[in-house]
């Protein structure tokens, strides 16, 4: 498990955000109604930030609020309404929208955002030129589905090389993050249409849940020849295709939309049975008598095949998690919504 935080390392409009957020959007328009406006847009811009407050965070911020969540559970918030509601009721329309405003331009100037408008071969021929320092420290910071994207393309030697250097990545400072960045986006700059974040495993990890499995085999067997308790702590925090028999069933029917049938019966070839019933459980009669026979008809299948069909699936879910349609889970306590 994961060291309980430092209260002392957070700052005091970061554990006003994660307490207010975690208190709902009632309590945290009571207590902006007590607050000025520039303390309001310091915790406003806190809040824009923060996507799941885990058991660690809340332990930081209140001891009595996590004893009631303690636990490896979420609380997955939408942050961006939840700001946007509790700020427009404390607030008089035009000061809501100047907050507002000045928030929306914070966000966009967050280090790295920019390369969701940049070729993503473009961007990892200029990246893989960097030492191996700062290129794990650049994949660090971008969005983990345009880092996903590069680590792939990386030659081999690299590959395993990148990952461990993210996961060993400690603070780094805004002033280096942000030199970085105008620096790598000034050198993009015909390509291209708040401080500095930690790497870790689980940075790490959300690039790896984004890969194909040859990177994702040659990344996990540099790890696990270098550091083998490591290896086996991105792999406990992996999402992978047996995992979605731990998620619900609307949201398992919704990922079944997304895969084609082949796909699905290629996944289910070495798929468990507690896997397979909570696939047919989630089709219908007709689709469900269809899929067994195409499997019951199915000869010798590349285990290649097999693992690149899962991970389709996987991937599916992870799209749709993403875009707020459903939420998953690893299947050890309930996620709050």
């Amino acid at each position: 498990m994961a060291d309980v935080l430092d209260s002392d390392s957070l700052s005091g409009p970061r554990k006003a955000a994660i307490f207010l957020m975690a208190m709902g959007e009632d309590y945290a328009t009571q207590a902006f109604e007590k607050m000025n406006e520039l303390e309001i847009s310091d915790v406003a811009f806190e809040m824009s930030s923060i996507d799941n407050i885990t058991p660690e965070m809340l332990k930081a911020v209140s001891l009595d609020f996590v004893y009631q969540f303690e636990g490896e559970s979420k609380m997955i918030i939408e942050s961006d309404s939840f700001i946007k509601n509790i700020v427009k009721k404390t607030l008089k329309d035009k000061e809501a929208d100047a907050i507002l405003d000045d928030l929306e331009k914070k966000k966009q100037d967050k280090p790295f955002i920019w390369s969701r408008n940049v070729n993503v071969g473009t961007l990892a021929g200029y990246v893989e030129g960097e030492h191996p320092q700062t290129i794990a420290m650049i994949l660090a910071h971008m969005p983990s589905e345009i880092s996903s994207d590069i680590l792939m393309s990386l030659s081999e030697e690299l590959k395993g090389d990148i990952a461990m250097r993210i996961a060993k990545l400690g603070q780094i400072s805004e002033d280096v993050v942000r030199d970085v960045d105008r620096a790598l986006k000034l050198e993009l700059s015909g390509a291209v249409g708040p401080g500095g974040k930690a790497g870790g495993l689980q940075v790490l990890v959300d690039i790896i849940n984004g890969v194909d499995k040859a990177t994702e085999d040659s990344v996990m067997e540099f790890v696990e020849e270098d550091n083998p308790e490591m290896a086996n702590d991105i792999r406990n925090l992996m999402f992978v295709f047996e995992d979605l028999t731990s998620i619900d069933d609307m949201a398992m029917r919704e990922i079944l939309k997304k895969v084609e049938g082949q796909q699905l019966t290629y996944a289910l070839k070495t798929a468990t049975d507690e896997m397979k019933e909570k696939i047919f459980s989630n089709l219908s009669q007709r689709a469900g008598e269809m899929l067994k026979d195409d499997l019951e008809a199915m000869g010798p299948v590349r285990l290649a095949e097999v693992e690149e069909a899962q991970q389709t699936v996987v991937r599916a879910a992870k799209e749709l998690e993403a875009d707020g349609t459903i939420t998953l889970g690893k299947g050890k306590d309930d996620v709050l919504v």
